[in-house]
């Protein structure tokens, strides 16, 4: 199947590059296959079809700009992160977090720490780089097995991460399916919610009934934030604010812009010798000191000494500047996908799918796998939502479901699962960070081994799902 190639191609050039560049891949090495696979595409629908550039490139050049919000919330979303971690907003979230450790409750705490620290930046990869490896030493110390650590902080790392406005790949899924960011995390809650509860459940279980000895020491890492940042309830009055805009269902851009703002407004107040720490040597003073010291949170990647390696991990930002890799990779996705439309090359694969959905449950479940499919062969999380929104957009749409079906249903499959497969890239990237192996905390990770199953359970029994009144013919 012609059709087919193209995917072939870019597995197979996604495999070398894994093998080459291993973390680094999503630097550039996997948008640069995207572009290689797209010119394959090209080739086959001009000599197959003989279809000409000047209509391709319409098709590819709407296909871009169908993807323009997501490109400025992701820029947000870094200066967010940056501001954020400056003014103390997510130190202070961390360091009341770490008070509540005991060898009990372990396994479930580190589950809600995560997701808590998750959920407020938007990243599983930071949290599990950070907030994870010092979580990963206490359960040592503790005697707790790596598998069931590695699983409550990874389960709770990728259900904030699955939730969080501020999370790319959140972001990534609404705006691919044409689903409005906040619509697309309420409509979530209705399987990621009920998921994570199960998930608590088990790992609370779980660390009941272990007979562990031993006492975590986290004394260091509290005193490394309570002596780089000013710590305070009073700072959590930002996320407090940004939660209140969210349920009054302001715009996402709005409430992102206006969030980052007033986390810069608390650095300046409350952490200034954190600003001038990572304003560089300019020669200003007083005012200007801090201007640049804020301004550079918002864009710039920012490093602030603690004492404690690995809270020097996590204090460190990207800004906006730490989003072009993302960006870039959603360009270059959205190329390809526009090359597949416009060749006829994804209606070829729609009509197989077509042929085995019937109704609302295997859609569904041929969505979820399609997402999981997709993490899988194409090895990277992002592909993998946007391929699978891709394919699907327009039965959607035809069978009178809603957006909000789709974007859930891509992150049920394709967000959770990536985390599991060895050779994806957050398969790799976390099993090289925690020092655990992919297959000894897979069994661990309910959350995300629970979330395409219980998609797939909500769909048949009907909850919530909604159709159009008037779908597309």
């Amino acid at each position: 199947m012609l059709a087919l190639i193209p995917f072939i191609v870019l597995i197979a050039l996604l495999v070398c590059c894994i093998s080459v560049f291993g973390n680094a891949t999503l630097d550039g090495a996997s948008q640069v296959s995207l572009i290689i696979a797209t010119g394959v595409c090209v080739l086959i629908g001009w000599l197959t079809k003989r279809l000409n550039w000047p209509d391709m490139d319409k098709e590819i050049t709407r296909k871009v700009a169908s993807c323009t919000p997501s490109i400025i919330i992701l820029l947000l979303i870094g200066a967010i992160s940056g501001t954020w971690m400056v003014s103390g907003i997510v130190p202070t979230m961390i360091y009341y977090g770490l008070q509540i450790l005991s060898p009990q409750w372990f396994l479930v705490t580190s589950c809600i720490i995560c997701a808590m620290v998750s959920l407020m930046i938007g990243s599983s990869w930071t949290t599990i780089a950070t907030v994870g490896l010092a979580l990963l030493g206490i359960g040592k110390a503790m005697g707790f097995a790596d598998g069931w650590t590695a699983g409550a902080i990874i389960s709770g790392a990728y259900f904030g991460d699955k939730l969080s406005p501020l999370s790319d790949t959140t972001v990534l899924a609404s705006s691919v399916s044409g689903t409005p960011l906040f619509t697309h995390i309420r409509y979530m809650m209705k399987t990621t919610i009920p998921t994570f509860i199960v998930t608590l459940l088990i790992f609370l279980c779980a660390g009941l009934m272990m007979r562990i000895t031993g006492e975590g020491d986290v004394k260091m890492f509290m005193e490394g934030l309570s002596h780089t940042f000013v710590i305070s309830p009073w700072l959590l009055l930002v996320p407090v604010g940004m939660g209140l805009m969210i349920a009054y269902r302001w715009p996402s851009l709005v409430v992102l812009f206006l969030a980052t703002l007033a986390a810069a407004l608390m650095a300046l107040l409350v952490q200034p010798d954190r600003l001038r720490e990572i304003a560089s040597v300019s020669g200003y003073q007083g005012s200007l000191v801090l201007y640049e010291g804020a301004i550079r949170a918002i864009y710039d990647n920012t490093h602030i000494s603690t004492g404690v390696e690995a809270l020097d991990k996590l204090v460190s930002t990207r800004g906006m500047a730490g989003m072009m890799p993302t960006i870039w990779l959603i360009i270059s996705a959205q190329v390809f996908a526009g090359a597949l439309t416009a060749t006829g090359q994804l209606q070829d694969i729609m009509n197989y799918f077509r042929r085995l959905v019937k109704g609302t449950t295997s859609l569904v479940a041929s969505t979820v796998g399609s997402a999981i499919f997709l993490n899988i062969t194409s090895a990277d999380q992002f592909l993998s939502i946007i391929l699978t929104s891709s394919m699907f957009k327009d039965m959607y749409a035809k069978m009178g479901y809603e957006s909000r079906l789709l974007s859930r249903s891509c992150e049920d499959g394709g967000t959770v699962t990536s985390v599991l497969v060895p050779w994806n890239t957050c398969g790799l990237t976390q099993s090289t960070v925690l020092g655990v192996a992919t297959l000894t905390y897979l069994p661990y990770c309910f959350f995300n081994l629970l979330s395409p199953i219980v998609s797939i359970a909500v769909a048949a029994l009907g909850w919530k799902i909604k159709r159009q009144s008037h779908p597309i013919d």
